[in-house]
């Protein structure tokens, strides 16, 4: 059993804040497994590797005893997160978040132990509200709180539009936390708001204000936008194996170290090495591979990372695909960037008809893998084209 100042240690690594660590000190010397909760909003059917950010620290709690207290939000999916949003998330329907949901259960325990982990739907308590129910809830926190959240203000000063239900969704938020009795509460960094109306609302109810630890968002295979499954810049944990290998062998050297940062079970002084072995002459893309295996292993086994890594050895380096090439980027449209198009302006054919000819003749790889149909359109993403035998370019899309 870890002392209190080797679970706050543990417990530190890789957060950005911690509201407050003398409160978590202080609940941690109570003896008793602390009840930690997280959220999650069933939006797509999927979980990717950013959500395992916040994961791996729910699975650290676990190994130290404490209780995991999973919420899937099919109620507040319904309301759509308004965080770091212009204009209003289009709400789900029903029928969408419980499709999306149903897979989620399964997803996480790749990573946390069940025996440790309540699964729970915030439909439990919400779907039972009454309107009244609803009034006296929104009774509990003002406008201009509620408008000194930063998307919401600069919403509210440059004259966009902001519906009555998105303000419902932080104080639906915070009453989970009520209703779960919540000793602690993990998010990204732009949950910060909704997570301190966590500690009011228990606050206003009587109950000891939950600990609020904010970790950091990572960015997608393109290194810029946060990672997600809109984007398409995402690495899901139920890809396939050669397709999460693949992916992760795609990083920049530079997003390599924030990766291994937030997502490897390394050890500080391991990825420390690792960097002066660099600064010294190896290369980045071994520790890609070590990498890339690790990940893969994580959510399957050793032979499959193992097979994953041969696959890749097989298609691009037998496949004479050369150390450097060419690099493009393309700024994204919301409808993608049609595949001719991206083969042009990374200068792999002469035009867009010719793009579509080398298509039709089975002569475009896109990762290793033959393209058949013209008109696929690509979004946000790090992608490497090959034309003919000789021809790469590695193209970047934000």
């Amino acid at each position: 059993m870890a002392t209190v100042k080797e679970s706050i240690e543990i417990i530190k690594r890789g957060t950005v804040e911690m509201l407050s660590e003398e409160e978590l000190v202080e609940r941690l010397k109570l003896g008793r497994p602390l009840r930690i909760k997280a959220g999650f909003d069933p939006t797509a059917p999927d979980l990717h590797l950013g959500h395992t950010v916040l994961l791996n620290k729910l699975k650290q709690f676990q190994d130290l005893g404490h209780e995991v207290l999973f919420l899937i939000g099919d109620f507040t999916a319904m309301i759509g997160d308004p965080t770091g949003r212009n204009v209003a998330r289009k709400p789900l329907t029903k029928d969408a978040v419980i499709e999306n949901a149903k897979t989620y259960k399964e997803q996480v325990f790749k990573i946390l132990d069940p025996q440790k982990t309540q699964v729970m739907f915030n439909s439990q308590w919400m779907g039972e509200k009454s309107a009244a129910d609803m009034i006296g809830l929104a009774s509990t926190y003002t406008v201009a709180r509620i408008l000194e959240r930063d998307d919401f203000h600069k919403r509210y000063t440059s004259g966009q539009p902001i519906a009555v239900h998105e303000f419902l969704y932080p104080l639906i938020q915070g009453y989970d936390s009520v209703a779960m009795h919540a000793d602690v509460e993990l998010g990204g960094t732009d949950q910060k708001f909704n997570l301190l109306v966590g500690r009011e609302m228990q606050k206003a109810y009587g109950q000891k204000s939950q600990i609020v630890i904010t970790l950091p968002l990572i960015e997608g295979l393109d290194g810029v936008k946060k990672m997600s499954k809109s984007l398409g810049n995402y690495v899901g944990i139920t890809d396939a194996p050669d397709d999460m290998f693949g992916k992760l062998m795609s990083i920049s050297d530079e997003l390599m170290w924030r990766y291994l940062d937030l997502l490897s079970f390394r050890s500080s002084a391991e990825i420390d090495q690792w960097k002066e072995d660099v600064k010294n002459g190896l290369n980045p893309r071994d520790i890609k591979v070590n990498f890339a295996k690790e990940i893969v292993e994580r959510f399957y086994d050793h032979a499959a990372a193992e097979q994953a890594y041969e696959h890749f050895v097989a298609r691009f380096r037998e496949g004479a695909m050369p150390e450097d090439m060419p690099e493009f980027e393309m700024q994204s449209v919301p409808e993608g960037l049609v595949a001719p198009a991206i083969l042009k302006a990374a200068q792999l054919v002469s035009s867009t008809s010719d793009g579509i000819r080398m298509i039709n003749q089975s002569a475009v790889r896109v990762g290793g893998e033959k393209m058949e149909d013209p008109g696929l359109r690509f979004h946000a993403g790090v992608y490497v084209f090959q034309v003919g035998k000789r021809r790469f370019a590695k193209v970047t899309i934000k």
